[in-house]
């Protein structure tokens, strides 16, 4: 790119905001799913070959607004549902385009000083919201399958060094089993991991749980050594959460590593008035959570924390003459990646917006709006399977095939958009409350037109 293409870069990019800022202020009148027509004429739009010869960039951005635009799901909007997936802030979204702008690879402080430096920041602010030890190691991912990947194999790098056994030189031949126990209602995410890290997705141990999805801490079985024990904060259908005091006591007794997977629900640490349902959760030896989530920031930014750092780094680590070896604090170092976007600055951007009242608001006006959708849901004579303990409402209008019927009349009014579910063997609905934006108008709105659809 010559000189004067860069400083042509400059309308490209106030098209660009002007375009993105027309698509934000579609949302209150548009349909939260895409009509089918236009995902069809973006596929025929795509079916054809790559050009031999390129096109003007103001050209290929507006084929991307006018025929990619239409067929986006409006997560961004206030009433999307699904997936505990909230739209981004302002300040975050707006810093996302800074961000591209600068296009830092912010691997290393050689790399992007102020991606770092960003980066240290936001992790610092977090550990503290969420109330853990101030010298544990930390670092970002692309979202909550990998940050969980990440914490799990400082937990594997630390149990088989306990053994005397170097997974990172001499990978897992000879060394020696480690025990796995899961709730058994663990998310698809950590048994992921666990199958990743050579682990086992399967040869997991459950543990018994409540009706709620919680482990019960009064059928833990005995822990004969050293084990990895996978707990949750959040239960991706009922919302609730393990019991950690007591787990922390179990996994004490035997030398075990105690995981939190957090994705959504270490938010709850963030509230004063919601910090007791996860009480203990700071006991633990590591945490994964989602920034895309609760807190709202663009995709991607999952949130990996150890107790103790030298673990992690002991299982990210490495090195080559042409990486820096200063002895200050290199992301490289600490997560899975090298080449790696500088998540960072919309991680700052969000926390730096809100602080940490405005976290705790977040979170709990979602909850609200959650127990508010409960409420008339039940007024209305449907059943709502869980106990809403923080922003997850699972509803049944019948039997399967009237609930499934039920979710796809609401998706293709296009009101809202809530996904299905099987919970405890029951079809269901999935209400997930994520997002900054929805309103109690909204959420009023929403209730309508899932009553009309489950009486349609």
């Amino acid at each position: 790119m010559d000189g004067d293409t860069m400083k042509g870069s400059g309308g490209l990019f106030r098209d660009a905001a002007g375009r993105a800022a027309r698509y934000l202020a579609s949302l209150e009148g548009r349909s939260v799913r895409p009509a089918p027509t236009a995902v069809e004429r973006l596929a025929r739009a795509l079916s054809g070959p790559l050009p031999e010869k390129g096109r003007d960039p103001a050209a290929v951005l507006a084929a991307l607004d006018e025929l990619a635009g239409p067929a986006t799901v409006a997560t961004a909007g206030a009433r999307y549902f699904g997936f505990v997936t909230g739209g981004a802030l302002p300040a975050s979204a707006a810093a996302s385009v800074l961000a591209a702008a600068w296009d830092q690879n912010a691997f290393s402080t050689t790399s992007s000083p102020a991606g770092c430096l960003l980066e240290e920041a936001a992790l610092r602010w977090l550990a503290e919201l969420f109330g853990l030890p101030r010298d544990c190691g930390g670092t970002l991912t692309t979202g909550a399958t990998l940050a969980n990947l990440t914490c799990l194999a400082a937990a594997r790098h630390a149990l088989l060094a306990r053994a005397g056994h170097d997974v990172e030189a001499d990978g897992l031949f000879g060394a020696p089993p480690i025990p796995v126990y899961v709730g058994a209602e663990v998310h698809v995410s950590v048994r992921k991991a666990l199958g990743l890290l050579g682990l086992g997705r399967t040869r997991v141990r459950e543990l018994a749980v409540d009706d709620q999805g919680r482990i019960r801490a009064d059928a833990l079985p005995h822990l004969d050594g050293p084990a990895l024990v996978c707990a949750q904060a959040g239960n991706v259908n009922s919302g609730a959460s393990d019991p950690f005091d007591a787990l922390r006591a179990w996994c004490d007794d035997a030398g075990a590593w105690l995981h939190v997977d957090g994705a959504f629900g270490l938010f709850a640490a963030a509230s004063p008035a919601l910090r007791q349902r996860v009480r203990g959760v700071d006991g633990a030896d590591s945490w994964a959570t989602d920034g895309h989530k609760w807190l709202n920031v663009p995709y991607d930014c999952g949130v990996a924390f150890v107790r103790d750092a030298a673990a992690l780094r002991g299982a990210m680590s490495t090195g080559a003459a042409y990486l820096p070896s200063d002895p200050v604090r290199e992301p490289f170092h600490y997560g899975p990646e090298l080449s790696r976007r500088a998540r960072g600055v919309e991680l700052y951007a969000a926390l730096q917006s809100l602080g940490r009242d405005g976290v705790a608001d977040l979170v709990e006006r979602c909850c609200r709006h959650a127990a508010r959708f409960a409420e008339g849901l039940r007024a209305a004579g449907h059943e709502v399977l869980n106990e809403v303990a923080l922003n997850q409402v699972v509803v049944s209008f019948g039997d399967a095939a009237a609930t499934r019927r039920a979710i796809a009349r609401v998706q293709e009014e296009g009101v809202c958009w809530a996904g299905p579910t099987v919970w405890r063997g029951r079809t269901a609905m999935r209400i997930s409350v994520s997002s900054w934006a929805t309103r109690e108008e909204d959420v009023e709105r929403s209730l309508e037109s899932i009553l009309r659809a489950a009486v349609a």
